[in-house]
């Protein structure tokens, strides 16, 4: 997943996006709320977790003007705030669940794989492309049977390319996806991923074609 993470609290925001990076998501940090609405209104992410207390602009702000806009993005409150009433608030905001600080960084997991599953285009638990079939619960790959075991940034990959199966994405959108706006990527590193990946999917029916200086569509053999 691409997740928007929202969090002034400099050190927390570290470690959360530190776990999050090691389960092979992608993760975009603002600690700015207006530089975070900004974000929002130009980029897409897959859930945005946003905390409530921010530098210009509350987290709160940032919800109501999201949904204002029609944009139905999954958000995750953080904030130390645990009343009744505050939860009640954001939720009124249109957030989707509210996590209270602090917590543990497994519950965050299990509740963002909740809200991935939320999402209008909500894909099936299990979905089978060609000779693989993927299993969304326990984020694994099987080819006849046997769990391919792909790393976590080519699991990651194969989920986005599962997602825009027959059709093409380029480079940029595969960078961005998988390692977030502002990351430091070697120039070939996208290569070297589609080709890993490609070399674990070859023989099951499915193969990653290249379409020079275009980018790469997941499709069937023929």
């Amino acid at each position: 997943m691409r997740i928007v993470l929202v969090e002034d609290n400099i050190s927390l925001a570290r470690g959360i996006e530190n776990a999050l990076r090691d389960q092979g998501h992608a993760v975009d940090h603002l600690d700015d709320g207006q530089d975070a609405d900004t974000f929002l209104r130009q980029e897409r992410c897959d859930v945005a977790v946003i905390d409530v207390n921010l530098p210009r602009l509350s987290g709160l702000q940032i919800i109501r003007q999201l949904r204002a806009r029609g944009d139905t993005t999954p958000v995750l409150i953080l904030t130390a705030m645990g009343k009744t009433s505050d939860r009640v608030e954001g939720l009124d905001a249109g957030a989707d669940d509210y996590l209270v600080k602090p917590f543990e960084m497994a519950e965050l997991f299990a509740r963002l794989r909740a809200l991935s599953r939320r999402r209008p285009e909500v894909a099936p638990a299990r979905e089978t492309f060609a000779g693989l079939v993927y299993d969304r619960q326990s984020r694994t790959v099987f080819a006849g049977g046997r769990n391919l075991d792909l790393p976590r940034r080519e699991l990651a990959l194969f989920e986005l390319m599962l997602e825009h199966k027959g059709r093409l994405l380029d480079k940029d959108r595969i960078g961005l996806a998988l390692y977030g706006a502002g990351a430091a990527v070697e120039a070939n590193a996208v290569e070297l991923l589609v080709s890993r990946l490609r070399r674990k999917i070859d023989g099951t029916g499915a193969t990653i074609r290249t379409a020079r200086g275009l980018g790469y569509m997941l499709d069937e053999t023929a």
